[in-house]
């Protein structure tokens, strides 16, 4: 067998088979419980095998799917046989779902697990990870569901739209989403297993991609689309090609540079890319005018956000242990790694996602380039707030601050978060913001006449007339103020803590 689940009819089996035992996210959740399952998803897999050992015999089938392919451990081939009786163990250990042992008895190859979308469940299949097996992961490992491709699917904005490309796509994650509100899916990768994975995983689900092999646009040289997404190689490094996954064989971040230049000439006017990325940050320089650099000349409008920086070490001993490489390996390859960075003077890498958004038909306001370091546990990036900043920047760009004057603003839901320190007459203010929760970077420094303002604003009078009140309320000329307060009521509508009100 030269790629895993190459045979159809054992996948439509498999799937058969994993749907009538109830191997879903509810299906798992139920078997074990709360607590074990909390457990579970920190990794402690022991509370979990207890349950699976105890499962009445309803539950049976169920039990030993979750032991095989969630916990990793090797079961009786009769067992198996029961739990599998549509796909049947031997067609899976030729299509590369299961092995034998020595002992006779039967495991895993593969990692397959149910995820949900909060409103679908999908069965995804992709390798196992280093936790999983012994010694290092395959050169042309696959990954299956991991942070960064979480992330990724939360912060895509999920407008329906007719073509969608998945650059990149591994198992399969992202054009798994990307099923519910895009036409046609064009999923690339140039790992020829991930591919083979990716193609198991839509026919689990029932859904049909186009998957092509190819690396960056070359497989859709000449077309467009509506939406871009990518969770590609980009792990920072000497340009070696050690792991497919993460390796992209081009030296630092130029892979990531490349994604960016070329996306506009894939892009539908008024199409979005959305691309997870890392990129150097050298000692001195600020992240941001490197990855600016990239977006010059693009014509594309982006939202670029630094979620994490790690520095040489940390990143370096992330991505060696995620390779599950034996230690002297690891300390090898971690070594020739980090003699690279220093000769290039690398302090660290940042972390984030890139937003692209092309021009609309017509449009002729010039590039907005927006680029921040978020980095909030509760501020992650989610596919409305996403589309909404978009929109607000539209908003701003198209109304002037004359027709802003005359618009009724509302502040949305917001927290005053105030410092304080101690004084001769007790706590005194020394500094205050408020703060939308929820809303990615949604906090502005506020003064007292701020604070003021956005009280102020619930919609029922015109901006103007509200100044105009508070400039007397404070003795000031109220055109003055309009003048300082402008760029600030712009920054909040930006921001998501002002908007129009209906």
């Amino acid at each position: 067998m030269t790629q895993p689940l190459s045979s159809s009819d054992v996948v439509d089996a498999l799937g058969a088979d994993l749907r009538s035992a109830s191997y879903t996210t509810d299906g798992v959740a139920a078997l074990l419980g709360a607590d074990a399952g909390a457990a579970f998803s920190r990794g402690l897999f022991w509370s979990a095998m207890h349950v699976t050992e105890r499962a009445g015999a309803d539950q049976q089938r169920l039990a030993v799917l979750v032991r095989l392919f969630l916990l990793g451990v090797d079961e009786p081939r009769d067992r198996v046989e029961l739990a599998l009786p549509t796909a049947g163990v031997d067609p899976l250990i030729d299509n590369g779902v299961l092995e034998t042992t020595p002992r006779g008895t039967v495991v895993a190859a593969v990692d397959l697990r149910a995820h949900s979308d909060g409103v679908r469940d999908f069965l995804v299949v992709s390798d196992q990870d280093a936790a999983m097996r012994p010694g290092p992961v395959r050169r042309d490992h696959v990954l299956g569901i991991g942070g960064a491709s979480v992330s990724l699917a939360q912060a895509v904005v999920r407008n329906p739209v007719q073509r969608a490309l998945d650059l990149g796509t591994g198992c399969g994650i992202q054009a798994l989403h990307l099923d519910a509100h895009c036409d046609e899916i064009v999923a690339t990768d140039t790992n020829q297993r991930a591919l083979a994975f990716a193609a198991a995983t839509a026919r689990l689900n029932g859904m049909s991609w186009d998957l092509r092999y190819g690396s960056l646009f070359e497989p859709v040289a000449g077309e467009r689309f509506d939406l871009i997404v990518s969770n590609p190689p980009f792990v920072v490094g000497t340009g070696s090609l050690d792991f497919l996954y993460r390796d992209s064989g081009i030296a630092g971040d130029a892979l990531c540079a490349s994604l960016i230049e070329q996306a506009g000439d894939h892009l539908e006017p008024g199409g979005t890319a959305q691309i997870m990325a890392n990129w150097i940050v050298r000692e001195g320089h600020d992240w941001r005018a490197r990855v600016a650099g990239w977006l010059e000349g693009t014509g594309l409008h982006a939202w670029v956000v630094q979620r994490e920086f790690a520095d040489p070490v940390s990143y370096v001993s992330l991505w060696t242990s995620d390779a599950g490489e034996l230690p002297e390996d690891a300390a090898r390859r971690g070594g020739q790694w980090l003699d690279w960075f220093e000769a290039e003077n690398i302090a660290g890498v940042g972390m984030g996602m890139i937003t692209l958004r092309a021009p609309r038909s017509g449009e002729r306001r010039p590039p907005d380039h927006i680029l921040e370091e978020i980095t909030g546990a509760d501020e992650m990036l989610t596919g409305p707030e996403v589309a909404a900043f978009f929109d607000r920047r539209e908003y701003l760009h198209d109304t002037t601050d004359e027709q802003l004057l005359g618009t009724r603003l509302s502040t949305a839901p917001v927290i005053l978060e105030e410092q304080s320190l101690p004084g001769p007459e007790g706590w005194q203010v020394v500094g205050a913001a408020v703060r939308r929760p929820g809303g990615p970077g949604a906090v502005l420094g506020v003064d007292e006449v701020t604070r003021a303002l956005l009280a102020g604003c619930r919609g029922e009078v015109p901006l103007g007339v509200l100044l105009d009140l508070l400039a007397a309320h404070h003795g000031v000329d109220g055109q003055r103020l309009a003048v300082a307060a402008l760029p600030v009521v712009r920054e909040a509508i930006g921001r998501g803590i002002l908007y129009e009100a209906q």
